[in-house]
């Protein structure tokens, strides 16, 4: 069963003995609700500490209905504040720049890369992905705008591991639960350039799609394991039909798992685009194209994002009880 449509069953309540995929909403609270299951006691005891510090942590709080114990109310605040960093691209008191109108690329000013914890009220939506391109038709490739998702990857994890401060360590761990997350989608480390197009098609959202599908392909593959973001506005209701999708994630391999590496999971996602999401019936345009429910591209795409989601989680899990002090 397609996870968009186990998804509309499980909110009328028609779930049964069905199989049960970033990155919408419930696709980042399922890897987070994933990894979660997999932190040492001292870790999750560490996470919480830090996540209060959020400044969105007395709204996620109120949420959480009276009678929660304490560990299902930690674990619904680690996995809602993997989100924040969307949440924050319709909050008034952040805003973006950059030279792009839509904030995704960065200035090239030393504000682009800043790490100075809550302070800073700039979306920073560059840092949700990095556009390393490839061409089929041997376009010129362009340069990898940075600081990307790589770079912040990183930069949030020696913070972790360091003395730094609660306050910075508290922003640096919100923004890894996000972007751990979302260099495992594919179409955040990738970009096609075309001849037609030389600077790239920004992860497919520039590839058009009509029929029962998302509006551009990068769309449909953000949206997978859920596209319901006003319902998603209440965490906790968000967080159980995570916990649902959590259940059918495949077990990683794992030599996999415990890979590290933030530019090994990017190589990951682009060679996972290049092989399997620009793949019939995705051409070498920009569309629009149409992506048939039920095909071989959608049943492909559906083990694809289970696969790294589960992947996501893994090293998320792996991540912070190596590295969180």
């Amino acid at each position: 069963m397609h996870i968009k449509r186990l998804l509309r069953c499980v909110a009328t309540g028609c779930l049964l003995a069905v199989s049960l995929s970033a990155w919408g909403p419930v696709g980042h609270m399922t890897i987070a609700y994933e990894a979660y299951q997999h932190l040492t006691p001292e870790t999750k005891a560490r996470v919480a500490v830090l996540l209060k510090l959020n400044p969105d942590y007395a709204n996620w709080d109120k949420q959480i209905p009276p009678g929660t114990s304490q560990a299902d109310h930690d674990r619904i605040i680690f996995v809602a504040a993997a989100i924040w960093a969307d949440d924050i691209k319709g909050e008034p008191q952040y805003s973006d720049d950059g030279p792009d109108p839509g904030g995704n690329i960065p200035s090239g000013t030393p504000a682009s890369a800043q790490n100075v914890g809550y302070s800073d009220v700039l979306r920073h939506r560059y840092w949700h992905f990095i556009d390393v391109p490839f061409s089929p038709d041997r376009t010129t490739l362009p340069a990898v705008p940075t600081p990307n998702a790589e770079t912040q990857i990183d930069a949030f994890r020696a913070v972790l591991s360091s003395d730094q401060p609660d306050a910075l360590k508290s922003y640096d761990l919100t923004w890894l639960l996000h972007l751990i997350g979302d260099i495992h989608q594919p179409l955040h480390a990738t970009t096609r350039a075309i001849a037609t197009d030389p600077l790239g098609d920004a992860g497919g959202n520039k590839v058009t799609l009509f029929g029962d599908a998302d509006f551009n392909l990068h769309a449909y593959w953000d949206n997978l394991p859920g596209s319901e973001a006003q319902f998603c506005a209440k965490k906790v209701h968000c967080v159980d039909r995570a916990s649902v999708v959590a259940t059918t994630l495949p077990s990683p391999p794992p030599a996999t798992a415990h890979n590290t590496k933030t530019s090994v999971w990017v190589h990951e996602s682009f060679e996972a685009a290049r092989n399997v999401v620009y793949q019939a019936p995705i051409g070498p345009k920009e569309g629009p194209y149409t992506i048939v429910p039920w095909s071989a591209y959608e049943t492909k795409a559906v083990h694809l994002a289970q696969e790294r989601m589960a992947l996501a989680a893994a090293r998320m899990a792996e991540v912070l009880n190596r590295e969180l002090k």
